[in-house]
């Protein structure tokens, strides 16, 4: 009965990490849309000192920027928003299938076979180019190089 017990804990636990509560309020929690597009009608339009118009043209303009920038933005994600919530999806997922499936074993496969690979060039450089450079290293430990300043 325990066992049992265990094992609809774990499937409910297994079930909570595919569903997540949503932050309706907080829509940015990573801030990853920060400083990309919190434009704004004073970032857009200005007028310099000297140069105003009417304050009522002024006004309006302001009203009418952010009443068509709020609603053309609803109008997009709602026409555009899940089909391409689908798509990126759909990329992701294929992007993780192809990492999980195929990039991380094709590259433990190569370290695997470069191990081998390592270990003949390994014996390979101590057999030949040991007794070589160590011979070397015997020939011209007797050089001595000596300075002398001649006036």
């Amino acid at each position: 009965m325990a066992e049992e017990q265990t094992e609809l804990e774990e499937r409910i636990i297994i079930k909570d990490q595919h569903i997540k509560e949503i932050d309706l309020v907080n829509r940015d929690p990573k801030h990853i849309n920060e400083d990309v597009v919190k434009v704004d009608f004073e970032d857009v339009i200005a007028e310099p000192v000297g140069t105003y118009s009417f304050d009522g043209v002024w006004k309006t303009s302001y009203t009418t920027f952010t009443v068509s920038k709020y609603w053309c933005y609803r109008l997009l994600s709602a026409i555009l928003g899940i089909p391409l919530a689908v798509v990126w999806g759909f990329l992701f997922a294929l992007i993780s299938f192809c990492h999980i499936w195929a990039v991380v074993p094709c590259i433990k496969s190569y370290l695997i076979e470069i191990q081998c690979v390592s270990r003949i060039y390994s014996l390979c450089i101590h057999t030949f180019c040991d007794p070589l450079f160590e011979a070397l290293s015997k020939i011209c430990s007797n050089i001595r190089v000596a300075l002398r300043r001649e006036i």
